[in-house]
């Protein structure tokens, strides 16, 4: 499973989705797969069922739409349209627990209003965070790798960071190298 341990949880679940040189894969094709992710970034071990991968999935895919409107990415064609992404995205944080204050023998307590699954939950969180990075201030520091055959996204946490990853920069230096010599000869 590709992972970007240093990046936040929205961009490790964008980074789901990667490429090398045998194609694009998806780390998310398994209800075994999104456990393992959930657990890897720290949201719980969990079984989900056939549903929650596919919203996963769905949450994923918006999160990405949305990056790629961000960065203004054309790099690939979107398989959401931006309302969707949108109404995924926002659809989903609503599944987070509510908190509620409650009188339990007297006292003052407060509880939260819970009726999803944890891995509904967890999912719910990722889309928060998600929610804080696209529509805040670090949105600015959102980046699309532009190395060749790259299509992961990362944070932009140095002023001379170009590349989600040491081996994406040397990809870009040896593509601008190979053409150079292409050029002159």
């Amino acid at each position: 499973m590709w992972m970007l341990p240093d990046e936040v949880v929205p961009v490790r679940l964008m980074a789901t989705v990667w490429a090398d040189t045998s194609g694009l894969h998806d780390d998310l094709r398994t209800r075994e797969n999104l456990d393992a992710w959930l657990d890897a970034v720290g949201l719980g071990s969990c079984q989900s069922s056939a549903a929650e991968l596919a919203l996963a999935q769905r949450l994923r895919d918006a999160v990405r739409r949305l990056a790629a409107q961000v960065t203004a990415d054309d790099r690939q064609t979107a398989t959401v349209s931006l309302d969707a992404a949108l109404g995924d995205l926002n659809d989903l944080v609503t599944h987070l627990p509510v908190p509620q204050l409650t009188l339990v023998s007297g006292e003052l307590r407060e509880t939260s209003a819970h009726d999803a699954s944890a891995v509904v939950t967890g999912l719910a969180r990722v889309a928060r965070e998600s929610i804080a990075l696209l529509g805040g201030p670090d949105a600015a520091k959102l980046r699309a790798c532009y190395a060749p055959g790259c299509v992961l996204y990362f944070m932009k946490t140095h002023p001379r960071r170009e590349w989600c990853s040491v081996a994406c920069g040397n990809r870009a230096r040896a593509a601008r190298h190979y053409e150079k010599i292409r050029s002159t000869r």
